[in-house]
């Protein structure tokens, strides 16, 4: 393929979504609706869907979380899907809605971010990050009124401010900065509650990683649609840190071992309560 020239009016310049929507290939621009036989829905199968996330700032940046647990109606589609990617290296993306449009997302976003550096030979800032992020949001409005509905969450280090910044979206593509703490997702009321009884100022990283498991403990406790640890199948969230060293991926057996010291401070507790019982 002939890689397109366009006038000076038109050219995209570094906004590789922007040129894809000039070539017409953007998958969140807007399709002619085909006709639906009114015998039919208009979503005749059932479309995995992820469900919780979560993000917190420590002392040394962010720390994001997601169960591996994506659902179709009341059936669990897959127990492993990855809910937290890296967006360079100093952000990352947490999706929950619609998988196959929030992945779709996350892959074209990342591709933006790169573009933009190859073409201008600097970064984005964080919060050019965000707004980019937010355009993408935006136009999947119209999937989104279908019923495809994708909403991420964004954080990163900002290397200017030196701290971890931590960005939500909703459907429209608005754009909301928190100072501390967000989740989202099917359990992500029980999930922000969790967090926000435990949240404290520069927290060290092994708590924050603690607070994120078990908030999302206790999301599956309560929401059926998140995925809490499976110990047989070895399958335990997905947890990772962005500093001012980049995104890194928090190895499983430390997931697993923060697992271990949560559920056993819960079984503490509920010894605790049937003695007070008695």
């Amino acid at each position: 393929m002939t890689f397109p020239a366009f006038p000076p009016e038109r050219d995209p310049g570094p906004d590789f979504h922007e040129l894809l929507v000039r070539m017409g290939l953007s998958p969140f621009e807007p399709r002619a609706p085909q006709a639906v036989p009114r015998t039919t829905s208009a979503t005749p199968f059932e479309v995995p869907h992820g469900t919780t996330i979560c993000a917190v700032r420590y002392k040394d940046g962010v720390i994001m979380a997601g169960d591996r647990r994506a659902t179709a109606g009341s059936a669990i589609a897959h127990r492993t899907i990855e809910k937290v990617h890296p967006a360079d290296s100093y952000s990352g993306v947490a999706i929950a809605g619609a998988a196959g449009p929030a992945l779709e997302m996350v892959r074209l976003f990342q591709l933006q971010l790169e573009h933009y550096e190859k073409v201008e030979g600097q970064a984005l800032s964080l919060e050019g990050k965000a707004n980019q992020l937010a355009q993408m949001v935006r136009g999947n409005f119209a999937m989104a009124l279908q019923g495809l509905v994708v909403v991420p969450l964004f954080a990163g280090y900002d290397l200017r401010r030196a701290r971890g910044r931590i960005y939500t979206y909703d459907p429209t593509g608005g754009r909301y900065e928190e100072i501390d703490f967000h989740a989202d997702g099917s359990g992500g009321r029980d999930a922000r509650t969790t967090i926000k009884l435990g949240f404290k100022e520069d927290l060290p990283r092994e708590e924050g990683v603690e607070l994120l498991v078990r908030a999302l403990w206790q999301a599956a406790d309560e929401d059926s649609a998140t995925g809490g640890p499976d110990a047989v199948r070895g399958i335990y969230p997905t947890v990772a840190t962005i500093t001012a060293e980049g995104f890194t991926r928090v190895p499983e057996p430390e997931v697993a071992a923060a697992f271990e010291r949560v559920i056993a401070t819960l079984s503490a507790a509920e010894v605790h309560r049937e003695d007070d019982e008695r």
